[in-house]
């Protein structure tokens, strides 16, 4: 995540989420958050667009990244 907030960061925000805060309980609910690690890709209105749970190769994140910018 961090190569791909170096390269895409001015084009999009990269928000992480510490899912041990409390304070973060709605959010989690609001995504369904099940395990760790898990990443999601959103919308501007914060509609979920993509998302992966577990494990995931750098590229299909690029991919989908890439195919949202165009």
């Amino acid at each position: 995540m961090n190569r791909l907030e170096l390269e895409y960061g001015d084009q999009i925000n990269f928000i992480y989420l510490d899912i041990d805060n409390p304070a973060n309980d709605r959010i989690k609910k609001l995504l369904k958050y099940k395990t760790a690690p898990q990443f999601f890709i959103l919308g501007t209105t914060g509609n979920v667009i993509k998302q992966w749970r577990g494990y995931v190769d750098e590229s299909e994140i690029t991919q989908s990244i890439e195919s949202l910018l165009k």
